[in-house]
């Protein structure tokens, strides 16, 4: 077990679980400089660690992640430059990451905030809480991959209607729309998060590391590529010691104890 605490951002790994807590609380867990750095590194020491199965995104108190703390922006701030510093690189890492992300959104999620949740594996949300885009507000467009990944999940028409008219999403219209993958009601929530959790903790570690590397390659390469790539992958999950304890549990007809090796 690893417990990891900075100012802004808790981390802790236990029975095969990393979390990470954004720890902003009083500022709604607003976006600062350090907590995109503290990101970075804390998801790639997850990555690294044989320990984790599985990481959890989640925020202190109220809200998931208010966006960016506007704080300190101004009319001289050059926000392709934040992006590319700060943002990017934390999307980056996400993306990378070969270990299952989860954001569990037990507040709401707005502007990069939601971006952030966008970017995870798969969002589990209290249906009290909410999606905001929120950038329209301030005459800005959606970032930090925000229109990349929510046309995917919901559709081109159904995404400029959030982006541009910037109605709240429940967590319950958005798991009826696709953009979570559960939702739910509070009194549920620390159970619906656990269990989810044990369930992608217990799944072979490895097969989703490919998964994950080259389902979104396939949204972009030619289908004869892809069938190359796919073959190659299942050569490398077929040398795992979970696809052969995959094997053995279905001759022997019990569940398979998948060990991420």
């Amino acid at each position: 077990m690893a417990n990891v605490t900075s100012d802004t951002i808790k981390y802790e790994a236990r029975n095969g679980v990393a979390t990470l807590t954004l720890n902003r609380p009083e500022a709604f867990n607003a976006f600062t400089p350090d907590m995109n750095q503290v990101i970075i590194k804390t998801l790639k020491q997850a990555g690294k660690d044989a320990d984790v199965r599985v990481i959890v995104l989640t925020g202190a108190g109220r809200a998931f992640c208010g966006g960016e703390d506007l704080g300190g922006v101004d009319e001289q701030t050059n926000h392709a430059d934040v992006l590319r510093e700060r943002y990017h690189p934390m999307l980056m890492a996400m993306k990378e990451t070969p270990k299952p992300i989860i954001a569990a959104i037990n507040g709401t999620a707005a502007g990069a905030g939601m971006s952030l949740a966008l970017a995870a594996d798969f969002r589990l949300m209290r249906t009290d809480a909410k999606f905001v885009s929120a950038f329209m507000n301030i005459g800005l467009i959606p970032d930090s991959g925000f229109l990349y990944m929510l046309p995917r999940l919901v559709g081109y028409a159904k995404a400029l209607e959030i982006v541009t008219l910037g109605n709240p999403v429940s967590g319950q219209e958005a798991y009826e729309l696709g953009i979570v993958t559960q939702a739910f009601s509070p009194d549920g929530w620390d159970e619906g998060v656990q269990a989810f959790t044990e369930r992608l903790a217990a799944a072979p570690t490895q097969a989703f590391s490919l998964v994950k590397r080259y389902m979104m390659d396939s949204m972009h390469e030619t289908y004869e590529t892809f069938l190359e790539k796919e073959a190659q992958a299942q050569r490398i999950a077929g040398k795992t010691a979970d696809h052969a304890e995959g094997l053995s549990a279905f001759k022997e007809k019990r569940r398979a104890q998948f060990t991420g090796q």
